[in-house]
């Protein structure tokens, strides 16, 4: 069993930015895949970025080149969130345990944080 914990929402500006932290309960996750996904009111659970264990990393077209997913240490991973606008507005969770297919899928992850909301006003 995998406890994950999400950190680090709250409210920001349209163009600001966030950081989120995403904790597990055992650091032997340092070595294996973990994402984030996000899902707003009335949408679907999308992926946003992952961290694979080779070190590659993947994000969501909506989110390249505005979010950093990174390692922190042995069993923290963030997501660093700039230029953030109001479409990026939902409830953000931390993901491991990969079955493998795509990462996208959040059917694919087998352990999920609680979820931290982030919100983005204009």
């Amino acid at each position: 069993q995998v406890r994950l914990v999400e950190s680090g929402g709250g409210s920001a500006q349209a163009g600001g930015s966030l950081r989120l932290s995403c904790v597990a309960s055992v650091n032997t996750y340092r070595r294996k895949s973990l994402a984030w996904f996000r899902q707003a009111p009335g949408k679907e659970r999308e992926g946003v970025a992952v961290l694979r264990t080779d070190g590659t990393t993947d994000y969501a077209d909506s989110v390249k080149g505005r979010f950093t997913i990174s390692q922190d240490n042995t069993n923290t991973v963030s997501l660093q969130m700039n230029s953030l606008n109001p479409e990026d507005t939902a409830m953000y969770y931390c993901a491991a345990e990969f079955y493998g297919g795509s990462w996208s899928n959040p059917n694919q992850w087998g352990y999920w944080g609680q979820g931290t909301q982030v919100t983005v006003s204009s």
